[in-house]
């Protein structure tokens, strides 16, 4: 029996041509706002380069300080019109390869450290049909962002962690294929059966 074919995607740099966290940010609190923040936050994201602190709470923390108490409405709005107004951030050869594989009727998986809640209306604004987001979680508690993740960071090991999980079966019962583009990746690239490294690039 063939396998079942899985083809996973990274969001940020694979699908996209930016860091979408910082162009988030920026869409969102203005580019004042967001020079501030990490001037602010830059003596931990020098830590963080250096490998001295950890990528997740670095993250976690920059994000806590710009989105924590925006209640979970006005920050899932938010997140539809950044992807309605930045569809320039797509890389128009990994679109293409998107649809031609939802045109196949393969399974497609998006696996990326960035937030759920802004990569899926990315996503959805392709009009595809079988795509699993599997991103960072932010938790909400009494209708408001707390600023706090509910999953790991999607990153490294990660990666491989949540797509695992979301296999129905066996891996072996599956042929996967995984394109990438960051050290964050490798773990992905490296699970899959068949990777590509930094494809979709002119």
């Amino acid at each position: 029996m063939p396998k079942e074919k899985i083809y996973c995607f990274d969001f940020d740099g694979t699908i996209t041509n930016k860091d979408t966290l910082l162009e988030f940010i920026r869409y969102a609190r203005g580019s004042w706002g967001f020079f501030l923040g990490f001037l602010l936050f830059s003596p931990i994201l020098v830590l963080m380069k250096l490998h001295l602190y950890p990528n997740y709470r670095a993250k976690q923390k920059l994000f806590a300080w710009y989105f924590k108490g925006m209640t979970e409405e006005d920050f899932n709005a938010l997140c539809r019109h950044f992807a309605r107004d930045n569809q320039e951030l797509l890389r128009q050869p990994a679109v293409s390869r998107l649809k031609q594989i939802d045109s196949e009727g393969h399974a497609i998986f998006v696996v990326s450290a960035s937030i759920d809640n802004w990569v899926r209306p990315f996503i959805d604004l392709l009009e595809l049909h079988d795509v699993t987001i599997l991103g960072t979680q932010i938790e909400i508690a009494d209708g408001k962002v707390t600023g706090r993740f509910l999953t790991h960071n999607c990153y490294g090991p990660e990666k491989v962690y949540r797509i695992s999980q979301a296999l129905d079966d066996d891996r072996t019962k599956y042929d996967i294929t995984a394109f990438g583009d960051s050290r964050g990746d490798r773990e992905m690239l490296a699970f899959a059966d068949h990777s590509f490294y930094k494809p979709f690039r002119r």
